[in-house]
């Protein structure tokens, strides 16, 4: 079993939810292109999308996630590496993003989450029909996704040097190439008769 299999098994056996499977699915596909972008693992940065939030399902609470998470992954003989990264992804653990994959991970986290919600409510519910300007008009309105911190968004870009607007199109990018893995490749259209 590859790393990454063994990673999908852990977050399924974690995680029955199927929106939250999916948003693992989208953060892993940011994290992969960034990990591309600098020069890093792209399979680690992957593995850490994927399993940002595996506990999640089982251990919602702040006094939990991502903590349960983190012990479960060092009995089962992850890296440091990806521990920290994973507890960095969470403001209130205070620890500090201090690597790029870190950084990558908190800007991509709040992100990937917030562009599905711009697809699913288009027509086609397709993230082909999501564009920059449309999630910069999403972000301003604070009765739309309202559990997305749009400062952590925001800060992210910046931890990472890039431009939001950047950030944006090349998350949705990294998002669009799995669409149809995430039910977002949008309904076929239906011939006029």
């Amino acid at each position: 079993m590859s790393d990454r299999e063994a990673a999908w098994c852990l977050l399924t056996e974690f995680t029955q939810s199927e929106s939250l499977r999916k948003h693992a699915l989208s953060v892993e596909a940011c994290m992969r292109a960034y990990g591309r972008k600098f020069s890093g693992d792209e399979q680690l940065w992957g593995i850490v999308g994927l399993l940002h939030d595996f506990d999640y399902d089982k251990y919602p609470s702040l006094d939990d996630h991502p903590y349960k998470g983190s012990e479960i992954l060092k009995d089962r003989g992850y890296s440091e590496e990806i521990r920290k990264a994973i507890l960095s992804h969470a403001e209130y653990t205070g620890v500090p993003r201090d690597t790029p994959m870190e950084k990558a991970l908190f800007a991509c986290d709040e992100l990937a989450g917030f562009i599905t919600a711009c697809a699913l409510i288009k027509p086609g519910k397709s993230l082909a029909e999501v564009d920059v300007k449309s999630v910069r008009k999403r972000m301003k309105d604070k009765a739309f996704a309202r559990k997305v911190n749009r400062d952590d968004i925001i800060n992210g870009a910046a931890s990472l040097g890039a431009d939001l607007d950047e950030h944006i199109a090349f998350c949705l990018e990294a998002l669009k190439s799995i669409a149809a893995e995430l039910g977002l490749e949008g309904a076929a259209p239906t011939p006029a008769s």
